[in-house]
């Protein structure tokens, strides 16, 4: 009897592999090489560098959506017409600024990194993102690109009651050190000063101090800056129901965080002080260079627009005032769009710089 076997049916095959849903920031990444190739040529992230857009992406869009919260608070007639929407960001400038940081290997989510800062650029109607590197972010850039990176780099405030003493490299000390006692751990008295040291373990010979004044840090305090990092007196203002509008009623005094914003001047010179090694210099580098300046001149001059006839402001510290607070700077691209305005009712932008999670300056 013979016998008939009947092959199974074939199964359909079928694509079992799932894609997972690509994320905003990947989504980001991915038109940041994109739009930066189209421009630039060819380029490959490594993968951390690819994972540092993505955190760039986080902050430039919380950075949007706290400012347009601000911008859509103002009053209908002093609020300017720009929303803080991704349609409105300069994609091709912020792709070329992201890969250059992100080379860098500095990262936005991290306190005293690099800040990020949305200013009008008036010949297209978009938002350009500046970046400002912070102390941190300093640390970074020099320890990448220095010619002689010192092992260690102190950064010290002196008090009333400490015993401080420097010992300067001459023909009977071959070394520059210094001491420092604390007399008091927990009453230290006021600040007098402050000091950096480079240490070079493998080479004393190099180790280089630098002793600060009290008058050396106040002097590189910005002319104006603020009463809530750096302490002292603040205009008070409150609601007046007859005039409809803020008034100012007087001055209060505010403590601030004067020590740490010292530290971080004092750090800032530190690390601005070691020499970069031209041969370490790369596209990336020169790249943050010219970022910083056309930053710098752009929001320049929308502060000599704002405030014409008046004394210029400082930007040289403002990147670590920021930390954990909210920096001002004003989009204004008329003098006369600021007359017979209240300081709080001037078209301005506002940004909050460190997510607001956490109260004063974060170290």
């Amino acid at each position: 009897m013979n016998t008939t076997t009947t092959a199974p049916a074939e199964t359909p095959k079928t694509d079992l592999a799932i894609k997972a849903p690509v994320s905003q920031s990947e989504r980001f990444t991915n038109a940041v090489i994109k739009e930066f190739s189209s421009n630039n040529g060819a380029v490959t992230l490594t993968t951390f560098q690819k994972k540092l857009c993505q955190n760039y992406f986080i902050k430039v869009d919380q950075t949007l959506k706290d400012n347009e919260k601000k911008r859509m608070a103002k009053s209908e007639q002093q609020r300017d017409p720009l929303a803080f929407t991704w349609e409105n960001v300069n994609m091709s400038k912020l792709a070329v600024d992201v890969i250059a940081y992100s080379s860098v290997e500095l990262d936005p989510t991290q306190p005293n990194h690099i800040s990020i800062i949305p200013y009008k650029n008036t010949a297209n109607n978009k938002f350009d993102m500046g970046f400002l590197i912070g102390y941190r972010g300093m640390e970074i850039k020099a320890k990448k690109y220095g010619l002689e990176v010192p092992t260690d780099v102190v950064c010290e405030l002196v008090y009333s009651t400490d015993k401080f003493k420097q010992f300067k490299k001459d023909a009977n000390n071959p070394v520059e050190t210094y001491t420092l006692e604390i007399t008091d751990d927990f009453n230290r008295g006021e600040v007098v000063g402050g000091f950096w040291y480079h240490e070079f373990k493998d080479n004393p010979e190099k180790n280089k101090i630098k002793v600060f004044s009290l008058k050396d840090i106040e002097k590189r305090k910005p002319k104006y800056a603020s009463a809530e990092f750096w302490g002292g007196l603040k205009d008070k203002w409150e609601w007046d129901q007859s005039k409809s509008k803020n008034v100012k009623v007087g001055t209060e005094k505010i403590d601030g965080w004067f020590e740490e914003m010292a530290i971080k001047t004092i750090s800032r010179n530190a690390y601005n002080a070691i020499t970069i090694d031209s041969k370490k210099i790369d596209d990336n580098y020169l790249a943050i260079l010219q970022k910083e300046n056309e930053m710098n001149d752009s929001i320049i001059q929308n502060q000599i627009d704002a405030n014409a006839n008046k004394e210029p402001l400082d930007f040289d510290e403002y990147t670590d005032e920021t930390d954990g607070k909210t920096l001002e700077i004003p989009v204004i691209t008329s003098p006369v769009e600021t007359q017979n305005l209240e300081p709080e009712n001037a078209t301005q932008q506002t940004i909050d710089l460190d997510q607001a999670q956490q109260e004063g300056p974060q170290f």
